[in-house]
């Protein structure tokens, strides 16, 4: 899952910013996974022999007529980034005419040396996650030996996304600049300003993109997902998706149930749910993961809050508030505003092990220095500290998010919702409104209306859910796999976001078991 991002002229809007991220810069591990199972096991897709990079023929008969040119196409992997292989994959642009322009996907993957069972994809989440990224950074940590000495292990970008056709849209200078603004966006002035700011930037967005923009929506990445299952050589796709990422595996289930593998979807989106429900679930959970944090930095010592949690937390609710009259200054010369202190606290509470540099952070903010919330800010919107910003992820982000939902997006309603949102959570309701003006203005119609997942396929799946999820709240989980009917959830009684990889072998050992002997763990088992 994506962190949300609240600065910038993409609004405050937190909503659906979901990701999952290996252990990195600033120490901050914000890996996530998932994990469940049913009765039964639709295999894990066997490998098909032959020449590699050869497409296997019954695969490529049971594609699309219209669409086996794609399933047919020669896949060169060759070495890169030290042990891995890369490759590019071919894809339609416009699945409506799949005899037009094409684009290309980046995919990388760590091989297996043993006897595979077949290629397992990943998705770490976003929208606008680097699925190439999770596996070079990720892959050997993040996943166990077990399962990556049973697949070999493919990571991609999706359409959209960093090295795959990206969402371009402004300089580096121009993002600092952006991110830098203050919209007062509870009034008229302020709310003006983001809204001309924001199709300005739309604009620039469809001038340095091109047509990809209108097709980079999750039902077209779905359809992605089954070429590059089929270019694998695999009958059955085997299929780990974190956050965002499980909202593309369930929205695949729906479109190609007969070619579910095993699939595990961790920190679960329920698909049902409109960007508003979304947004407010969000609000909520957030609210919670921050009373649970204060709670535990009351604790320990060097904590900068005092008093009872909720004293605590009021502490913290007014530091935003004074960054919002006064922006804080950091080393470098820029400045902390309200904002941008809400984006960089919110992005230690997607892993509890993360806590501690969040109170240094808070430590020195409190004491009038802003620079270690913005270096947190900074890690959430992708920029290393020479200014450089290492992915499109902002931008992919809000794009797919514009054509997967219709948003509210008329004054009266966003003003009625950051009313709700801040009686919801009192001290970070504000950041997660007015999302609907991100896409007020976007040049293109939504491609995708909130649904319920219909998955009639006969292998289960494994849902997988944490008690404590900001970003994905546990309720979201349990909605999913009632959905999809034909799978098991697993539920892990921690803090932060998804659990796979992160959490104890309890999850650990049940999403093994079921991706590498297809024991699916016993529906609702709570580790």
């Amino acid at each position: 899952m994506k962190p949300a991002r609240p600065q910038s002229a993409r609004s405050r809007s937190l909503a659906i910013g979901m990701r999952a991220v290996g252990a990195a810069a600033l120490a901050l591990s914000l890996a996530s996974c998932t994990l469940f199972g049913g009765g039964g096991d639709g295999g894990p897709s066997a490998a098909k022999s032959g020449t590699p990079g050869q497409a296997d023929p019954s695969i490529v008969a049971a594609a699309p007529e219209d669409l086996r040119s794609y399933y047919s196409q020669q896949v060169d992997w060759k070495p890169c980034e030290g042990s891995f292989q890369c490759a590019k994959v071919k894809v339609p642009l416009d699945y409506s005419k799949p005899d037009g322009d094409r684009i290309e996907l980046a995919a990388i993957k760590l091989a297996t040396n043993g006897d595979k069972k077949g290629t397992l994809l990943v998705n770490p989440g976003g929208p606008g996650g680097s699925g190439y990224d999770f596996v070079r950074d990720a892959a050997n940590t993040n996943i166990s030996d077990k399962v990556r000495s049973a697949y070999d292990i493919v990571g991609f970008d999706p359409r959209g996304v960093k090295r795959s056709a990206p969402v371009t849209c402004l300089t580096d200078k121009e993002r600092d600049a952006s991110r830098a603004k203050i919209y007062a966006l509870d009034t008229d002035a302020g709310l003006d300003a983001a809204l001309a700011d924001n199709k300005a930037i739309a604009a620039k967005c469809v001038e340095k993109t091109g047509p990809v923009l209108a097709h980079i929506d999750t039902i077209s990445a779905a359809k992605d997902l089954d070429i590059l299952r089929g270019v694998a050589n695999d009958a059955k796709l085997n299929y780990l998706g974190y956050s965002y990422g499980t909202l593309l595996g369930s929205t695949y289930a729906s479109l190609f149930p007969d070619n579910v593998g095993r699939l595990v979807l961790d920190g679960a989106i329920d698909p049902s749910l409109s960007y508003e429900e979304l947004t407010s679930g969000q609000a909520v959970a957030f609210e919670k993961a921050l009373h649970a944090y204060v709670a535990k930095c009351q604790q320990s010592s060097g904590c900068p809050l005092t008093g009872s949690t909720e004293e605590g937390v009021q502490q913290i609710h007014n530091a935003i508030t004074a960054a919002e009259a006064n922006p804080l200054p950091a080393k470098d010369g820029r400045k902390v505003s309200g904002s941008t202190f809400v984006s960089g606290l919110i992005i230690p509470l997607y892993n509890n092990d993360n806590w501690p540099i969040l109170t240094r952070a808070l430590a020195t903010a409190l004491a009038g220095d802003g620079t270690g919330m913005l270096q947190l800010a900074d890690f959430g919107a992708d920029r290393d500290p020479s200014g450089t910003y290492t992915s499109n992820s902002t931008f992919a982000f809000n794009a797919i998010n514009c054509l997967d939902y219709p948003m509210v997006s008329d004054t009266a309603s966003m003003r009625a919702e950051d009313q709700k949102l801040r009686q919801l959570s009192p001290t970070l309701g504000y950041y997660f409104a007015y999302g609907g003006s991100n896409c007020k203005d976007w040049p293109y119609k939504n491609a995708r209306t909130p649904a319920a997942a219909e998955y009639k396929g006969s292998a289960p799946i494994v849902i997988v859910g944490t008690t404590g999820d900001p970003a994905t709240p546990v309720e979201w989980a349990s909605a999913l796999r009632k959905q999809l009917g034909n799978a098991s959830l697993l539920t892990w009684k921690g803090e932060g976001h998804t659990a796979y990889g992160r959490s104890n072998s309890c999850i650990g050992n049940a999403v093994d078991d079921y991706l590498v002997d297809g024991k699916a763990p016993a529906d609702n088992t709570v580790c």
